[in-house]
């Protein structure tokens, strides 16, 4: 390509990393897998943990390995990674310990303290979040009541993202869709939601300056750039929650576009002007996360490929190792409607044990209990289809909007069995692509702080032109609508 450049994305899943090299111009976009990495979470006698320096490290080797390909045409490096999870920093700048990781049990018990403090409504009305199990704002109440040395003598608080930046720049940072995740951030201001976390009892001192998606933090330290063997590489706070990198990857035209970042998590919504904290949007689990160029991230999480994660790895651990394709492949070759679960019951949200979870759902709810791995997969395919209708249906009525075709993005549109049956449920065409969403939108957020693009749709505008996109057209509209109605029925 001419006048290439070549900018570097981070891209942190709660299961693997990746640095990925991406060259661009004003005309094409190409992505180059550069390192990839494992993320696997450790059980520890104090809980369950990240480890966040083995990901530094990881990304320092994922850095070399560009600069030894590209050189002097590196532009910017950008991070993204999944929410809510945070590291505390000491004033000396250390990292008092390792962050836990959102699935750490310490959550229970949290949200009943938390509404002891501060009613849910309050909460919603000023954070636009629905109180989950995966929030900030319950795992530091949780350390405040183990009273927490670290939570005592910590002088700032830095999510995931904004951690492994400061250690690249030596600049401490709230990026704001990353923070817009902990139920600790106001949608409206874009600023900490200060009656929270006053009314939490949580450390004022530990929240510092938020800044938008697209900041330009600083150059790579001197010790980073001795590692990586280049100096003057600026590091950009992207769009640093993983979701919002992947809703600006997905390119929508126009406003009020209904989208799927599909990956481990399932999340669908809407970008919107404003954020949307009415009761019937709390009631039905709603929240508003912000996005890139001043948007509202309106939306649901759903469990996602999850469950068919989880039922890979018991079956690998058992003796049984299975492709993702041979895992299509099983699914598809069992009719659909087998049996139904909820993505969302409390149930399948730790790990392990998941096929036989699966069967013990459909089991409590006087279904055919499902057998072989096809059976179990095609009950959580048919699922996450029909969840997904459930989620489309609320957002239709919550907006008053009606939406020609869905846009989904993520590693979860190479499902086609899902794909297909979710253009089925929803009776709308599914648009896919591209694959590498996240890494996409990081790119263009670079590209953006950086001035060589004028606007997010100009970055839209080049995904558009650069990757492959595959449309899921409805079929079996009253097989679906009646497999809906026993889908709600069930659960």
């Amino acid at each position: 390509m001419a006048e290439d450049r070549v900018y570097i994305a981070v891209d942190l899943g709660a299961g693997s990393g990746r640095v990925i090299a991406a060259r661009a111009n004003q005309k094409q976009l190409a992505l180059e897998e550069i390192h990839r990495f494992e993320n696997p979470g450790t059980e520890l006698p104090g809980g369950s943990f990240w480890n966040i320096v083995g990901l530094y490290r990881d990304i320092l080797e994922g850095l070399r390995r560009c600069v030894d390909l590209h050189g002097s045409q590196i532009v910017s490096i950008g991070i993204d990674t999944w929410g809510c999870d945070f590291g505390l920093i000491a004033s000396d700048g250390e990292l008092m310990g390792m962050p836990h990781q959102y699935r750490d049990s310490r959550f229970e018990g949290m949200a009943d303290a938390m509404h002891e403090l501060i009613s849910e409504d309050e909460i919603f009305q000023h954070t636009g979040i629905k109180t989950n199990f995966y929030n900030t704002s319950l795992h530091l109440l949780a350390a405040a009541k183990q009273n927490n040395q670290a939570l005592h003598y910590a002088e700032s608080l830095l999510f995931m993202p904004d951690l492994l930046a400061y250690w690249l720049t030596g600049v401490k940072r709230n990026e704001r869709t990353i923070a817009s995740t902990s139920q600790l951030l106001d949608p409206r201001t874009g600023e900490w939601a200060w009656p929270v976390i006053e009314a939490l009892g949580l450390p004022k001192r530990l929240f510092g300056q938020v800044v938008p998606p697209g900041t330009v933090l600083g150059m790579i330290r001197e010790q980073v750039a001795e590692a990586i063997g280049i100096s003057n590489i600026p590091v950009v706070a992207t769009a640093c929650h993983d979701t919002a990198s992947a809703v600006a990857g997905i390119p929508m035209c126009g406003p009020n576009q209904l989208w799927l970042s599909s990956g481990t998590w399932s999340i669908m919504g809407i970008e919107a002007a404003k954020p949307i904290t009415d009761r019937a949007a709390l009631r039905y689990g709603f929240c508003n996360e912000l996005g890139t160029d001043g948007s509202v991230r309106f939306l649901k999480n759903i469990s996602g490929l999850w469950l068919i994660q989880e039922c890979k790895r018991e079956w690998e651990a058992a003796g049984t190792p299975l492709s993702y394709a041979q895992l299509a492949t099983a699914a598809s070759e069992v009719p659909p409607f087998f049996a139904f679960i909820d993505p969302d019951h409390e149930s399948f949200a730790s790990p392990g044990e998941m096929p036989q979870k699966i069967q013990a759902f459909c089991k409590s709810t006087g279904q055919v209990i499902p057998q072989t791995h096809g059976e179990i997969l095609r009950v959580a395919n048919d699922s996450l289809a029909l969840k997904y209708r459930s989620v489309y249906d609320r957002i239709c009525e919550l907006t008053g909007f009606s939406f020609e075709q869905l846009n989904a993005g993520g590693g979860g549109i190479q499902n086609t069995l899902l794909s297909q049956a979710t253009a089925n449920a929803l009776g709308i065409p599914v648009l896919a692509g591209p694959i590498e969403a996240t890494s996409c939108g990081n790119i263009i957020t670079q590209m953006l702080a950086m001035g060589h693009l004028d606007t997010l749709s100009d970055g839209r505008a080049l995904i558009r032109e650069s990757f492959e996109f595959q449309t899921f057209t409805p079929q079996d509209a009253e097989a679906w609508q009646r497999a809906y109605q026993q889908f709600r029925d069930t659960i």
